[in-house]
């Protein structure tokens, strides 16, 4: 089993970097905010997991060891796979799916991840005794969150983006409307408006 990576950067795409390690090039699927962070040349140290399948193996890499230990916490959910625990670790932080596990906020996952009801639901139920909650999730509200992205989206701002300013900003300001206010800056800002 491959526990972690250190190299450089030699190329990147959307979800994957492959990273030279003394001459040979891995193949690393990593969340999207890595890759956006990533430039080529730059050294990288990833917790790595290897998905073992019959026809390929899949070396998935994560900044931290808690988003290593998220990911695995996912996929040992039945029907959740590497690919759609990725996918659900691309838009939420740890604290946000810790938060929504804690509150049972299904609408949360299902809204943000584009997963389904029932993999949300399933979700909350298997994490629930798996996932401590700390002190610093508990002021995230998010039905909230889920609200204030809603109104991103029906302003016209595509989920990617209106997830990343959300982000962005800090957990103490809990009403909808003003962090909708101050998503809103941030991708004026971004888009130049």
């Amino acid at each position: 089993m491959i526990g972690t990576i250190s190299g450089k950067i030699r190329h990147k795409e959307t979800n994957s970097l492959i990273v030279d390690v003394n001459g040979v090039g891995y193949k690393v699927f990593v969340p999207l905010e890595t890759t956006l962070d990533a430039s080529a040349g730059q050294a990288i140290s990833l917790w790595t997991y290897l998905a073992v399948k019959e026809n390929a193996l899949d070396l998935y890499g994560f900044k931290d060891k808690e988003n290593l230990d998220l990911f695995e916490l996912l996929i040992g959910i039945s029907g959740i796979g590497p690919k759609t625990a990725l996918g659900i670790l691309n838009v939420a932080t740890p604290e946000m799916l810790r938060q929504a596990v804690a509150e049972e906020e299904t609408s949360y996952l299902t809204r943000v991840s584009g997963i389904g009801k029932k993999n949300a639901e399933k979700i909350v139920l298997e994490l629930r005794d798996k996932l401590v909650t700390t002190s610093a999730d508990k002021g995230m509200n998010m039905r909230a969150e889920g609200d204030a992205l809603e109104a991103l989206v029906s302003l016209g701002y595509s989920e990617r983006d209106a997830r990343d300013a959300l982000k962005k900003i800090s957990k103490e300001i809990e009403n909808t409307s003003e962090r909708v206010k101050q998503a809103l800056k941030l991708l004026s800002e971004k888009n130049g408006r």
